[in-house]
């Protein structure tokens, strides 16, 4: 029996593939399956997949696809996993030995359809210790609808039940495709467990797709009005209003707007409009949301959110951002 598959895209990663699948195949967990697909590399990883594939062949499957991106190779990935809990590892990233063991027996012990874990982020060689925003293990929809606000979406520091793939899949061809998924996602996970060990190592590079100056960082606001016509379409809109609501705005003026601080001046005029405009379109009342009547810093950022202030933080929030 396969306990888990790890699925690990690979492009143009020869200088890191080598660290991700050592880290690997020395998992404490024996019954699992490393799903490696090679999305049209154009460098040598290739070479370093057959190595790999040749010494652990009771461990690695490996296959070749023409490029089709991150989200491509995932999917690819899904359709030939076996295992009873899927998992993604970034073909650059490493993982500590007792991950997939320790998350599946959480999953097991508690019968959850997601398990989540800290991770470490790795910035110019540092190691910066992360939380997954789940204190603890979270039972029954309402538990987890109320999560929905500080939901950290990565794929790669969750277990998921096989299951939860049956009507979904990435959506390919776009950018920040982890949120896309994850908040579709959410209605149908009916428990959530957490490991409170950072046992995945992200690393953060400068040429990486997150930190690159590219106009498909649109594709961040493009996916939100994609979920809320997803929640539209299933007739979950209004029971899940406030959450995506306050989601919304917080990636809007947020998360996007601290993307988009990577731009020239002339371009984060742009975001900022184009981000005000899209709240004001769905959300016009969005200061009276629930969530946000709580005192905090980040409230308070959002509540005030306008022009003025999008400049008053473009100093802090280009810096941040690079």
């Amino acid at each position: 029996m396969i306990k888990v598959s790890v699925i690990v895209p690979v492009y143009n990663v020869e200088a890191y593939l080598e660290t991700c699948l050592e880290a690997l195949v020395k998992q404490s967990l024996k019954e699992m399956e490393i799903i490696v697909v090679n999305d049209g590399t154009q460098d040598d990883s290739q070479k370093i997949i057959d190595r790999y594939a040749k010494q652990y062949p009771d461990r690695i499957k490996a296959y070749q696809k023409e490029n089709g991106g991150l989200s491509s190779a995932r999917n690819y990935g899904i359709e030939r996993a076996q295992g009873a809990y899927l998992a993604f590892a970034d073909s650059d990233d490493t993982v500590s030995e007792t991950m997939y063991a320790s998350m599946y027996q959480k999953a097991v012990e508690g019968n959850f359809d997601l398990v989540v874990c800290d991770f470490y982020e790795i910035r110019s060689g540092k190691a910066i210790a992360c939380s997954c925003h789940v204190e603890q293990d979270l039972y029954g929809k309402k538990a987890i609808q109320a999560h929905m606000i500080s939901f950290y979406p990565s794929a790669w520091n969750k277990l998921y039940r096989r299951a939860l793939f049956e009507n979904l899949r990435f959506k390919e061809g776009i950018w920040f495709e982890d949120v896309e998924l994850g908040y579709r996602m959410l209605p149908y996970v009916n428990s959530i467990g957490v490991v409170h060990q950072p046992f995945y190592r992200y690393l953060i590079r400068t040429n990486s797709i997150s930190n690159s100056v590219d106009p498909r960082i649109y594709h961040c606001i493009d996916n939100w009005n994609g979920i809320l016509a997803f929640y539209k379409e299933k007739h979950l809109y209004e029971s899940y209003r406030e959450e995506l609501e306050y989601c919304y705005v917080r990636y809007l003026f947020a998360t996007f707007i601290k993307a988009a601080a990577k731009y020239d001046r002339s371009e984060y005029r742009k975001a900022v409009v184009r981000a005000i405009d899209e709240v004001n379109r769905h959300f016009p009342d969005y200061r009276s949301n629930r969530y946000l009547q709580e005192h905090s810093a980040k409230n308070w950022y959002l509540k005030r959110f306008n022009r003025a202030v999008a400049w008053l933080a473009y100093g802090f929030l280009a810096k941040e951002a690079r």
